[in-house]
């Protein structure tokens, strides 16, 4: 990408993707990212499960009533999850990482997108149990990532709601 503009204005949520794998060193760059995201007093309270197991990923599609979509077709789930004892700002630190793996996933040309988990249904027990993640951690989200199999727009500028930008002196 030539500019962090640009990136947000590719930056989609994708929910079909190819069979075509994503590469060990994309994901790695992917994760690298995440680890760099900013937390509250820098307490890293997140931790990254990373899933390539297609019948595992296909597990969780129905581990909400709606929105798993993206579960049908990626090859690629990280789960974000995140030690509420560690920081109170936990959910905020969470979102932030979340975020940050899916504009590194869109810089490496790839799609993604968020699947909350965290209080929906009987998703966080559903994933927790599929990725083996403890319980001592909540599961804000999982993050699909992979080769994108649709095609979106850019976002257009001029339709932006700049309603919602307000400006205090």
């Amino acid at each position: 990408m030539n500019s962090f503009l640009e990136l947000c204005r590719v930056r989609r949520s994708y929910r079909k993707y190819t069979s075509e794998p994503v590469s060990k060193e994309q994901l790695n760059r992917i994760l690298q990212c995440a680890l760099m995201s900013p937390s509250g007093k820098r307490l890293n309270p997140w931790e990254f499960y990373v899933c390539t197991n297609q019948t595992t990923i296909r597990s969780l599609k129905d581990c909400r009533t709606m929105g798993t979509t993206m579960l049908e077709t990626a090859p690629v789930a990280v789960a974000v999850a995140l030690d509420a004892q560690k920081a109170d700002t936990w959910q905020a630190d969470g979102a932030i990482a979340a975020l940050n793996l899916q504009l590194a996933a869109a810089d490496e040309g790839l799609g993604s997108c968020w699947c909350h988990i965290h209080g929906r249904d009987n998703a966080e027990a559903r994933v927790r149990e599929a990725f083996g993640i403890p319980e001592n951690l909540n599961i804000l989200c999982l993050i699909t990532i992979g080769h994108k199999d649709e095609e979106r727009q850019l976002y257009d500028l001029t339709k932006l709601p700049y309603s919602k930008i307000h400006y205090t002196e």
